[in-house]
């Protein structure tokens, strides 16, 4: 791994970003800074996903590259958000700290234009900017892009999602030929492909790990739950991490809010964010999530678009985006900075197609698992409240007067029974809801075989009490079919086989024989019960080869079986 003076950025630079705790370049950064030191001409494409240092990989060489003996604007930086574009801002100011002379701007919609309008009155020479904003300030003539050596587009897959796409090539188009296009996204869509043949010139293309794949140090984990669990569900995937500080991803705003607001009602530290709120109701709320002042953020995806925030532990999805990429964005939130995250999936049985899409896709396994238990989460919660006894600090000087009192209070019980006490205080709370509340359940899909049998048969469809609970299989149940029976010459049908009971599709000639072959038959322990499925029988007597002789259903000795063609397409 190189230093950042190895990749050739100057002292007083280098000098200010160790002061910010950067130590080595991320690997981004060690592959596009000297790309952009030694040729300011080089067009660049670079995949990365957000939190892997972009800013500075194209912050630190603009910074560098200024010639502040010239007062128009240099450089270009456009983002989808006025909350990204304040923070390239700030992050570049940070990078320029003992560089004084070097003057840089934020231009975003939702702010005073008079007061943008004279900073760059003032001179700027890099602009930090909304495509918005910019062009509006472009024609009102109070932004000249004739001049501009370079155009960063930072999240461009995000602009182009938001719509931006024609105010992005009105802005490129702006500029001069000769200037170099710097373009930054998590993913790699037809629509930024275009944008790259369109306005860029033989770009030098720089992937970090491979292309629409989230980061490595992200775990992937996913509950599949019944609808109607799925809140209850969420609460408890929060319980069961109590150090969670993270962004639950909800498709509307109505849900949103709808969500945060049963959270809140029961207790935990949460707040919405979403289009309705106004701009001072978004801040407020951004900038308490920021602090940790609250630690759950329930969030669209639009809303949340530029919301920069690091250390977050989880990213929970709870509905899935109907597009990869927003998938890829939403889980790119945490595990940031070479840091380990969670994204969490809460979904549903229809939703198995989408979930292998998403997997194949990026690369990423799901890790599927069972909604934690009541016990699970107090046997969490417990050892995280023992974990911050452990380790809490002690003021001996604040609290050493009170303690012969303490003492005095507390002597009365032993020392086994006080620490059960001061454990219930915090637990209790757990101990109140889960005690008699039932686990959710995860569902389970139901196994269908659809038989290739000629629709010239009768069948009539029986009930049997065995499921997937009992390990039964449709092959598994064929064999029980000729065990009991005696033959495999009975032509089976359809066989659907649900979480506790199953249906299956017998020759309507052989119902008696079925119902009598499997009286007081077991499965293990479990006596096992087949009778007819009232009002499911499947008759299609159109061009039945067989007559149907219902005086010989009772005659199994002198009937002719035909033998079966057992052609199921799964087992």
């Amino acid at each position: 791994m190189k230093t950042f003076e190895e990749l050739g950025l100057e002292h007083s630079i280098v000098t200010a970003i160790k002061e910010l705790g950067f130590q080595n370049p991320m690997s981004v950064q060690e592959k596009v800074i000297p790309v952009l030191l030694e040729n300011n001409e080089t067009d660049v494409i670079a995949l990365a996903q957000t939190g892997t240092g972009k800013t500075a990989a194209y912050g630190l060489p603009i910074i560098q590259n200024v010639n502040t003996k010239k007062s128009h604007t240099q450089f270009l930086i456009l983002s989808p958000t006025r909350e990204l574009c304040l923070q390239i801002a700030d992050d570049l100011s940070d990078f320029a700290k003992y560089k004084n002379d070097v003057k840089i701007a934020a231009v975003f919609g939702g702010s005073s234009i008079e007061r943008q309008i004279q900073l760059i009155r003032n001179g700027a020479h890099i602009i930090s900017a909304t495509p918005g904003r910019l062009l509006d300030l472009v024609k009102r003539k109070e932004v000249d892009l004739s001049k501009i050596t370079a155009v960063v587009l930072d999240e461009a897959d995000e602009m182009l999602n938001m719509g931006f796409r024609d105010d992005l090539e009105a802005i490129l188009k702006s500029t001069p030929d000769a200037k170099n296009t710097l373009l930054f996204s998590a993913t790699m869509s037809s629509d930024i492909r275009a944008i790259a043949n369109k306005f860029m010139f033989e770009p030098v293309e720089i992937t970090i790990g491979k292309k629409n794949v989230g980061a490595e140090n992200i775990k992937h984990i996913c509950y599949t739950v019944n609808a109607k669990d799925r809140y209850l569900s969420l609460k408890r995937i929060v319980d069961f991490h109590p150090e969670i500080y993270g962004i639950i991803f909800c498709r509307t705003k109505r849900e949103t809010q709808e969500v945060a607001d049963l959270l809140m009602k029961d207790g935990y530290n949460a707040e919405a964010l979403h289009g309705d709120l106004s701009q001072a109701q978004r801040e407020a709320v951004m900038n308490k999530f920021r602090h940790k002042n609250v630690r759950l953020l329930i969030a669209t995806d639009v809303a949340a678009r530029g919301l920069d925030v690091n250390n977050l532990t989880h990213v929970i999805n709870y509905n899935l985006p109907d597009e990869l990429e927003v998938y890829t964005h939403r889980s790119g939130r945490t595990g940031r900075a070479g840091k380990a995250g969670t994204s969490i999936v809460i979904t549903n049985l229809k939703e198995k197609s989408k979930l292998r899409t998403i997997e194949n896709q990026t690369n990423k396994k799901f890790e599927h698992k069972q909604v934690p238990t009541g016990d699970e989460i107090f046997a969490k919660q417990l050892f995280h409240l023992v974990d911050r006894v452990e380790k809490v600090e002690v003021d001996d000087s604040k609290i050493e007067s009170f303690l012969p009192d303490i003492m005095k209070k507390l002597d009365w019980l032993d020392r086994e029974e006080l620490i059960k006490k001061f454990v219930s205080v915090e637990f209790n709370r757990f101990l109140s809801y889960y005690n008699n509340l039932k686990d959710v359940e995860t569902p389970v899909e139901s196994l269908k075989f659809k038989s290739n049998k000629s629709s010239n048969y009768n069948f009539t469809r029986f009930f049997i009490n065995l499921g997937m609970l009992d390990s039964l299989k449709p092959k598994t149940l064929i064999d029980m079919i000729n065990e009991f029976t005696g033959t495999n010459d009975i032509e089976i049908g359809d066989i659907e086989i649900l979480k506790t009971f199953s249906f299956f599709d017998i020759d309507s000639d052989y119902a008696d024989k079925i119902i009598f072959a499997f009286k007081n038959k077991y499965s293990g322990k479990r006596k096992i019960s087949v009778e007819i499925s009232e009002g499911r029988n499947k008759n299609k007597t159109k061009n039945s080869f067989r007559k149907k002789d219902n005086n010989s259903r009772k005659d199994f000795g002198n009937r002719e079986f035909r033998k079966p063609k057992k052609s199921f397409s799964h087992y």
